[in-house]
């Protein structure tokens, strides 16, 4: 067996990481490796007498029985996604050590795991509130002080009109909208490093061009070389996490839609607009699963089953409905 057999966990949780480091997860991502696999490290290393710090614990010493009472004390003041995702963070620890035979075998099938719902959609609520949103940006308001409607429009549409994630906006370069008139698209770095293709419409390329176009008014003709930012902020530099889900925050309270913005999904609510919206006209889960770059069909889903309930639901309160069901009355033993 590999002699780093004998490194402790802390050490080989750093070079797990490095390695994962390839595969470019953000920075946040990396974060949440390394505090899940820290935090059931520290359970596993208490169950020891005396009990083992992390640079003392030796992989060796995680069996099954081991990570399961860790795992049973990680799992007691958390929500089952919680445990999940640590879960499988684990999992891929100890498939890296399997590789780099580091140890002979992977613990965690021992191990058990909560089963967790796929999380639900979260639109924005109301039938006309993206329509609304996009008219109130590019409205003049005077309580901006440098006003910058172009940009702000270009940031809606992307994420309600090709449904990107936020860190898919950041990633963005100018050169990333390309290809012949009528045939446009945007190249999208996506979750995982996995790339796709999102076709866009004339709409959205015209706001996109018109928002470069006030670019070059402001900052000149070499900020918008096609390796550049597309996003930027008011000073020119690249737009970041934080000021584009204050940009995104600004927006809704400008447009007084605060309230149908569903609550944790705050930028989320557009891309899920967009597919929730690709659901009502009727595309398969297929065509959202490429559209919207998901890993697995079971993702894309969701959306359609989210729709079929809220076609259920009008149907439902369809008024000749209601007044059928007085004038027949329900079968014995039917409910």
């Amino acid at each position: 067996m590999h002699d780093k057999q004998d490194e402790s966990v802390g050490q080989l949780i750093e070079e797990f990481l490095t390695a994962r480091a390839t595969r470019k997860p953000s920075p946040h991502t990396l974060e949440a490796y390394r505090r899940d696999l820290r935090s059931v490290a520290a359970l596993a290393g208490e169950a020891f007498t005396p009990p083992l710090p992390l640079d003392g614990l030796r992989v060796s010493a995680l069996s099954p029985r081991v990570m399961r009472a860790a795992f049973a004390r990680f799992a007691t003041p958390r929500a089952a996604a919680s445990v999940h995702r640590a879960w499988s963070t684990w999992n891929s620890f100890f498939t890296f050590l399997v590789a780099e035979e580091v140890v002979p075998g992977n613990p965690m099938p021992a191990v058990g795991r909560p089963r967790t719902p796929l999380p639900q959609p979260k639109p924005l609520r109301g039938e006309d509130t993206p329509e609304e949103l996009l008219a109130a940006v590019v409205r003049d308001d005077g309580r901006q002080r440098d006003p910058w409607p172009q940009r702000d429009l270009a940031v809606l549409a992307l994420a309600l009109c090709a449904g990107l994630r936020l860190s898919e906006l950041l990633a963005l370069r100018v050169g990333s909208v390309n290809g012949r008139a009528g045939e446009r698209r945007v190249d999208v770095s996506g979750k995982g490093g996995r790339p796709r293709t999102v076709p866009i419409e004339a709409g959205l390329e015209r706001v996109v061009a018109d928002y470069l176009d006030s670019r070059r008014r402001r900052f000149g003709a070499r900020s918008v070389r096609p390796d550049s930012p597309l996003l930027v902020d008011r000073r020119g530099e690249p737009l970041r996490r934080g000021g584009l889900q204050y940009l995104v925050e600004s927006c809704y309270r400008r447009a007084g839609i605060g309230d149908r913005v569903p609550r944790g999904a705050r930028l989320h609510a557009l891309r899920h607009t967009f597919a929730t919206r690709l659901a009502e006209d009727g595309a398969s889960a297929a065509e959202i699963m490429r559209l919207l770059g998901h890993a697995s069909l079971a993702s894309s889903q969701t959306y359609i089953e989210v729709t079929a309930g809220q076609q259920r639901d009008a149907v439902r309160a369809n008024r000749t409905n209601r007044a059928l069901a007085a004038l027949v009355p329900a079968a014995d033993g039917e409910g």
